[in-house]
């Protein structure tokens, strides 16, 4: 009789699940080009100058994962192809994506200044920052990540000492 592999645990960290699915340079332009505009294949390609097999393999995970919704679409003479769009979930990803931006404005500038900039539909710019629940903006300094408590198969909490809040603060756009 052989014994079947144990199932793997699910993975409790959202910065780990977050990045099984967006992790890979080509997955997070390939987002980035959604939020530019971009949705056919040959648009992602041109942008990024990825190779097929990787822009391929990328679309497919992207779409299997959720953040990307597979459209057919043809055109007048031409075999049916296929559009790539936004999810819900890929929306919500406009804050891991203007987060960077941020980051790469301050931490890691190019003398040529920004390669495109964060804004409202009216044009304003948009930056990100911690708030906590009574509204109050916090700096970066004063924000502390911390493990919650989480359930094991035994039913024992693991992680933080009991008491200790999770994270109380959110990005959140602002005008």
């Amino acid at each position: 009789m052989t014994s079947q592999p144990a199932a793997p645990k699910p993975m409790h960290c959202q910065v780990v699940r977050t990045l099984d699915v967006i992790g890979e340079k080509w997955s997070l332009l390939i987002i980035r080009d959604a939020f530019r505009g971009s949705s056919r294949y040959s648009e992602f390609r041109e942008s990024l100058g990825v190779p097929r097999d990787i822009l391929s393999a990328r679309l497919a995970k992207l779409v299997d994962a959720g953040v990307l919704e597979k459209r057919g679409y043809r055109e007048a003479g031409s075999r049916e192809r296929f559009s790539y769009h936004l999810t819900e979930s890929g929306q919500g990803l406009s804050v891991v994506l203007a987060a960077m931006v941020q980051w790469g404005d301050e931490f890691a500038p190019v003398e040529s200044g920004r390669g495109w900039r964060v804004q409202d539909a009216e044009g304003r710019g948009l930056g990100l920052r911690f708030v906590d629940e009574a509204g109050a903006a916090r700096e970066p300094a004063e924000v502390r990540f911390r493990r919650r408590a989480v359930a094991t198969d035994a039913g024992a909490g693991a992680g933080a000492p009991p008491g200790a809040p999770a994270v109380p603060v959110a990005p959140v756009g602002i005008g």
